[in-house]
């Protein structure tokens, strides 16, 4: 079981009074659902562009929140999620008292923590913010789960050529950048490159190195 979530006193009489309730948000894009708030956590879901997840709380000093989608509790990157303020979108975590997100601690799960600790390295650098991340004026519309993919060629020849993974901090995502001290490996006879970063293979375009598929 992987909702080892520890909840402070002061939200835990919250909750317990029934004013604390989860909050309703959306993906910008599709969005993985890992094992706990990290980079390094096993994926045990994606979160469809556009579905809507119910968030518990975001950690305080990260970006990662609590959420349900489906009947599955994990972790997702909050700069990748909107939830109403007013009549507008906004991204959960920019401004955490006007979008009302509760904040938890996550309490280590030591069967999550060794398997992320055995295959992670170093963080070796961020992610550069994708669709909507933490752009508000990029929210409306900001869907990238519709983005086609590339020649199976491509994919094929990235599943068959293993490189080691790369650890970065945010979140995976289609239209994010990937940033010059990551080594990228080029495809064959196309327009693309490649990486395995934060547990996935990655289809990077040479002319921008934004990532353009995750191939799962």
């Amino acid at each position: 079981m992987f909702r080892t979530l520890a909840i402070s006193a002061g939200l835990v009489g919250l909750m317990g009074s029934g004013a604390a309730m989860a909050l309703e948000s959306s993906a910008t894009t599709d969005l993985n659902l890992r094992q706990g708030p990290g980079p390094q956590y096993a994926i045990v879901g994606v979160i469809p562009a556009g579905a809507t997840v119910e968030v518990e709380g975001c950690v305080d000093a990260a970006s990662w929140c609590q959420v349900s989608y489906d009947g599955n509790v994990g972790w997702s990157f909050g700069d990748y999620l909107t939830t109403t303020v007013g009549e507008e979108p906004m991204i959960l975590t920019l401004d955490r008292t006007k979008t009302q997100v509760k904040t938890v601690v996550y309490q280590e799960n030591k069967d999550a923590a060794a398997a992320a600790g055995g295959t992670m390295g170093a963080i070796a650098g961020a992610l550069i913010a994708g669709p909507a991340g933490a752009a508000v004026g990029a929210v409306a519309g900001a869907t990238a789960g519709g983005t086609s993919a590339p020649d199976a060629t491509v994919t094929t020849y990235v599943t068959e050529h293993p490189v080691d993974y790369v650890y970065l901090d945010g979140e995976v995502v289609v239209g994010a950048g990937v940033p010059d001290t990551v080594t990228i490996h080029p495809v064959p006879e196309s327009d693309y490159s490649y990486a395995y970063i934060n547990g996935v293979p990655v289809v990077i375009n040479n002319a921008d190195h934004s990532i353009v598929y995750i191939v799962r």
